[in-house]
């Protein structure tokens, strides 16, 4: 059973000389196993904030095991060989509405 979410701040730098063809493969990639993630009730929701120019950043929510299996869980995600992430585990707050599971 999933019971942890975790808010995950993804970084991803394409290395200089990647050919375009290859950078939209991998996003294509990419697009399919978040949607994978999502059915699989892994990736709750993603947000676009503003990044540096030439840099990709996205905010994760995402719901795992624990931190090892969340590990795996953004491994499989093809952007991952160009991306660093910061992980930080959310808690349960008491004023989360009645019924939530985090």
């Amino acid at each position: 059973m999933i019971c942890v979410e975790f808010l995950v701040t993804m970084t991803t730098h394409v290395p200089d000389g990647t050919p375009d063809s290859t950078v939209d493969d991998v996003r294509a990639r990419e697009a399919v196993r978040a949607a994978q993630l999502a059915a699989d009730g892994r990736l709750l929701r993603l947000w676009r904030p503003p990044a540096e120019p030439g840099e990709w950043k996205t905010i994760g929510l995402f719901a795992d095991d624990d931190v090892d299996a969340l590990s795996v869980t953004l491994g499989s995600m093809p952007l991952h060989v160009w991306r660093t992430d910061v992980v930080v585990p959310l808690a349960p707050h008491p004023n989360d509405p009645a019924g939530y599971r985090g």
